[in-house]
């Protein structure tokens, strides 16, 4: 299981042909109370650093993009139930979808955690 960072404050935990994509303690912080999110549907193609979710907050709305691309597996209902999971566990429960690995090199030149907490240190 390897975790990687994105720019744009998304993390993906790569467990063998399987990605687990949410967002960053950092942009659950900058965003404030989240109170809804849009997940994409299981089956949907996802392509890297394009739109694959939302999320919304009582400051504002702002898209999740795809780290990689690939395939929705699957949504986490529990997010959907209850967005403030994105507050309260953005790294762990708080995840917004599964999806395939399409390329695995794609993750080539990502972040590892040090490498991205020290890119928000500065922001």
């Amino acid at each position: 299981m390897k975790l990687y960072f994105t720019k744009d404050h998304e993390w993906i935990r790569v467990e063998g042909g399987t990605a687990t994509v949410g967002i960053t303690d950092y942009a659950q912080a900058q965003l404030g109370d989240v109170v809804f999110v849009e997940l994409p549907p299981v089956g949907a193609p996802l392509t890297k650093r394009k739109e694959a979710a939302v999320v919304e907050s009582v400051k504002a709305a702002s898209e999740v993009y795809a780290p990689i691309s690939g395939e929705v597996t699957e949504g986490n209902a529990e997010l959907e139930a209850d967005p403030a999971l994105a507050n309260t566990a953005p790294e762990d429960a708080g995840w917004f979808f599964k999806m395939s690995v399409g390329d695995a090199s794609e993750l080539d030149g990502m972040m590892d955690e040090a490498a991205y907490r020290d890119y928000t240190k500065d922001l």
